[in-house]
């Protein structure tokens, strides 16, 4: 027997029991391994039923382009895809994700944008625009908007719901998923529930993702979103595939506990997946212990762990990176006022002038040995930030850039946070933007401090796991 080519591949991934880390709670906890598709991940579930669904409408034509906006496992498998089909491949993503993804997308032909994090989805510097601005610009082009699209639901309508039943010979009691756009915790749950309404779905996000509190509250909270380092779940906006009528609960995962949770797994499981794998465990398990009361031996549980660890060998698996963000070790007591009273000297911080020229502030940055600054008024309002990458961008274009004012180039302001901030979640801030954030001065207003990765990594350097030197 053979397949007509590797699409015949996707779907019928294993089911494999949760041993070691599933002891303490009375029921048995299944991980659906999505890491056997041939892209890597649950993803090439949707990246063929997308495509078929937009070849069906007649949106693409033969040697067309696919367009889409992902954090990496979606393009691998449209990628693949779109290999079978004959058509070219664009894809834009965000400077968060690791570096192996976008390896793997170019690897499969693709061609990949990386686009700023930390920017709003309607910015037009988004991934999300960028994908919809391609889609306008190249004729044959079909932006799939795995968010919005139906036909990502309706995969695992058709095919991961399904398999699970079959699998579990109907004895699924529970489902639990991270969610990201919406598609497979929706789908799948809506084919469970199908066969048995009294089935429970659990939703499991991360801490700076709106899913949490709009299903609790109905609140969509802009002060809840924040930047997190867990890759390929949560959001910042609500895509129409998120069905929360199919979901009975939603838990939260800071990215300490994924990331310790999902190294874990490979060592103790022998199961070598990824971050949203790690969160979604994590979260499963604390669901189960909280509800242990209603639990018994007959239920069976199934945790959707969609991806490998090896498009996260730089970040999760490696023990400097891990170091470096305070997830080796236990530094929940160590907060950003710990970084700065660590420093040599608490020095104002250097700021820019929204009418200094770039000329000035390359020779104050060279001076000073620093690679951006805060825009601050006279007032000490934060206006943006300038960063020495952006005025030598400006200068390589046009020498006569060095007279420019600053506000005429300047990016976004750095995130201001507490000094109570917790390291755990300082390290989301400095994966985004100019690699720094700026620190309100509880005692004095309008006084900030700034931290770069490099002070975040000295104070590690000097902290045990308690937080104290």
């Amino acid at each position: 027997m053979w397949h007509d080519s590797v699409l015949g591949t996707v779907g019928d991934t294993p089911l494999v029991r949760i041993n070691q880390l599933a002891q303490s709670v009375p029921c048995t906890v299944l991980g659906k391994v999505e890491f056997f598709n041939p892209g890597g991940s649950v993803k090439d579930r949707i990246g063929i039923s997308m495509i078929e669904d937009a070849e069906e409408k007649g949106l693409i034509k033969p040697g067309g382009t696919i367009i889409e906006g992902t954090s990496g496992n979606t393009g691998a498998g449209l990628a693949v895809a779109a290999i079978a089909k004959g058509y070219r491949c664009i894809f834009t993503t965000t400077d968060k994700q690791s570096q192996e993804k976008v390896d793997v997308l170019r690897a499969l032909g693709a061609e990949v944008l990386v686009c700023p994090t930390n920017v709003e989805p309607d910015d037009p510097r988004s991934y999300y625009s960028t994908a919809r601005r391609l889609a306008e610009e190249i004729p044959n082009s079909v932006y799939l908007n795995q968010y919005d699209n139906p036909s990502n639901v309706a995969a695992h309508v058709a095919t991961t719901g399904p398999e699970l039943w079959e699998q579990t010979d109907g004895r699924i009691t529970h489902f639990i998923a991270g969610a990201g756009t919406g598609g497979t915790i929706s789908g799948t749950g809506r084919y469970l529930k199908e066969q048995n309404e009294d089935l429970t779905v659990v939703g499991v996000d991360p801490y700076g993702s709106v899913f949490h509190k709009y299903f609790h509250e109905g609140v969509f909270d802009h002060d809840e979103i924040y930047p997190y380092v867990t890759e390929g779940v949560g959001e910042d906006i609500l895509p129409e595939n998120m069905d929360f009528d199919v979901v009975d609960d939603f838990v939260q995962v800071d990215d300490k506990t994924t990331m310790q949770m999902t190294r874990r797994l490979a060592r103790e499981e022998g199961l070598f997946i990824g971050q949203s794998c790690g969160m979604a465990m994590a979260g499963a398990l604390q669901w189960l212990h909280d509800h242990e009361a209603t639990l018994d031996e007959d239920d069976v549980v199934v945790v959707l762990l969609p991806d490998s660890g090896f498009r996260y060998l730089s970040k999760t698996y490696n023990d400097e990176w891990m170091r470096s963000h305070g997830y080796l070790e236990n530094r929940t007591n160590v907060t950003v006022k710990h970084v700065l009273e660590r420093r040599s000297a608490d020095a104002p911080v250097i700021a820019a002038a929204p009418d200094d020229t770039l000329g000035s502030i390359i020779e104050r940055m060279t001076d000073k040995g620093i690679s951006q600054m805060p825009v601050l008024d006279e007032a000490n309002e934060v206006m943006g930030s300038i960063t020495e990458t952006q005025i030598l961008n400006e200068l390589i274009a046009s020498p006569e850039a060095r007279n420019e004012a600053v506000k005429n180039v300047m990016g976004d302001p750095l995130p201001v946070v507490p000094p109570s901030l917790h390291l755990e979640h300082l390290s989301g801030y400095l994966e985004s933007g100019a690699g720094a954030v700026l620190v309100e001065d509880d005692a004095v207003s309008g006084a900030y401090a700034v931290i770069t990765k490099s002070d975040l990594i000295g104070a590690l350097a000097q902290t045990n796991g308690n937080g104290a030197s």
